[in-house]
């Protein structure tokens, strides 16, 4: 590890929804999933997307540290697990930095499951998943993990994105038994994910584990339908109503219930 250059995406100088505070976001490029809801279609392909080192993007952080005192940096994407070295090279010099450090990631990468099967022609590659020391690396920078967690149906998830969802659920198991803090973020989708089996299930298993610090339910909306069309690629949502602010809210009861109650209650 040292001196290596990541593709990235862009760079967000005053993010306020991707953890605690005012955030300098870091777009990774590259992602192996294939959400059908996703706003960041332009973040898919890893080769695409400009090359920065470390060093660089420490540099620009600083230029408005002051906006940062009670932020710091996130990482996101695309998936920025699939840069794995590059990533804990800049959380690294980010702690040298005294910067808070947050991962914004889908989990699918964690090794530690069954092997993944594309089930989806929309995600033809297969994933290439890093090693576990490699993982614990990355852990030992990393602050506060924000884990996406997509559907809990194992079938469905793989509906939605084209993979299993296994490798994600134990990725959520081991950051339990390394007491990682963790904010879990659940999109809700009409006709995908706003059904109350699924997100009972979710919620107990959420109660299961014991280092999660916020549930962030996200109401499903079509904004990225324009890059799609600027792209030339289908949106296959693009009949899916949007969520309303009420069934976001009627979703987060649903999960919250099941996080406080005995399945077998």
């Amino acid at each position: 590890m040292g001196n290596q250059m990541g593709n990235i995406h862009s760079l967000e100088t005053f993010g306020t929804v991707d953890g605690p505070g005012v955030r300098f976001v870091v777009f990774f490029q590259g992602c192996p999933m294939r959400c059908l809801y996703c706003h960041n279609p332009d973040t898919w392909n890893p080769a695409d997307g400009q090359q920065m080192s470390a060093g660089e993007i420490i540099t620009r952080f600083e230029r408005n540290r002051s906006f940062y005192r009670t932020g710091g940096m996130t990482a996101t994407g695309g998936e920025p697990m699939l840069q794995i070295e590059f990533l804990t090279e800049l959380f690294t010099l980010a702690k040298e930095h005294q910067i808070h450090t947050c991962l914004d990631t889908s989990g699918i990468m964690f090794p530690e499951a069954v092997p993944d099967a594309v089930s989806d022609a929309a995600a033809p590659q297969s994933i290439h998943r890093p090693t576990m020391e490699q993982i614990d690396r990355l852990m030992a920078v990393t602050d506060l993990i924000m884990l996406d967690i997509k559907h809990i149906s194992d079938p469905e998830h793989r509906s939605l994105t084209g993979h299993s969802n296994q490798n994600i659920l134990a990725f959520a198991r081991y950051l339990d038994q390394i007491h990682k803090p963790v904010w879990i973020r659940h999109v809700v989708v009409p006709e995908i994910t706003f059904d109350k089996e699924e997100l009972t299930a979710l919620g107990q298993f959420l109660r299961t584990l014991h280092n999660v610090e916020k549930l962030e339910v996200l109401p499903y909306h079509s904004m990225g339908k324009v890059k799609y069309d600027n792209l030339g690629m289908d949106y296959r949502l693009k009949n899916t109503p949007q969520l309303t602010k009420a069934e976001a809210q009627e979703a987060e009861t649903i999960i919250r219930h099941a996080m406080s109650i005995d399945a077998t209650d």
